[in-house]
C-alpha cells in the first residue's frame, strides 16, 4: 500500500476528540465613570426640579375663589328685545353700562354677551336697590 491510500480515509473521516465546553458569556457589568454619575445625576435632578416647578406654578390655578359664592343675589329675567346693554342701564342708571354688563358677565359666568328671552340673571349686589 502506498502512503498515499492509507492518508486518504484518514483525511476524510471527522476527528472524534473532546473539545472543551465553552464558558457561559454573561453580559457586561455597567459602569458609570464618575463623570457618568454627575452627568445621571444631574439629569435626575433636573427633572425632578421641573415637575416641582411645574406643580408649584400650576397650584393657585386649582383653588376655588369664594368671591361669588358669598351672599344672596337679586335676579332678573331677560325679556323679549332685551340686551345686557338694555339691562344694565335699568339696573344702574348711573354707571358705566359696560363695567356693569362686564361684572353680570362675571357673576354668570357666561360666554358672551348675548342673553336669550327668559334667562335668569344675578345681578352684582352693588347695583341691587
Amino acid at each position: 500500500m502506498t502512503t498515499a491510500a492509507m492518508t486518504a480515509p484518514a483525511m476524510m473521516a471527522p476527528a472524534m476528540t473532546a473539545q472543551a465546553p465553552r464558558p457561559v458569556l454573561r453580559a457586561p457589568r455597567l459602569r458609570l465613570t464618575r463623570r457618568g454619575r454627575a452627568v445621571v445625576t444631574t439629569l435626575v435632578s433636573g427633572l425632578i426640579v421641573s415637575l416641582a416647578l411645574a406643580l408649584v406654578l400650576n397650584g393657585p390655578m386649582a383653588t376655588a375663589n369664594s368671591d361669588l359664592s358669598t351672599g344672596t343675589f337679586s335676579y332678573v329675567t331677560v325679556e323679549a328685545g332685551q340686551s345686557l346693554w338694555h339691562l344694565a342701564e335699568s339696573i344702574a342708571p348711573g354707571a358705566d353700562p359696560r363695567d356693569v354688563i362686564h361684572e353680570i358677565v362675571r357673576l354668570n359666568q357666561l360666554q358672551s354677551s348675548v342673553v336669550h328671552p327668559g334667562d335668569r340673571l344675578a345681578i352684582p349686589q352693588q347695583y341691587t336697590p
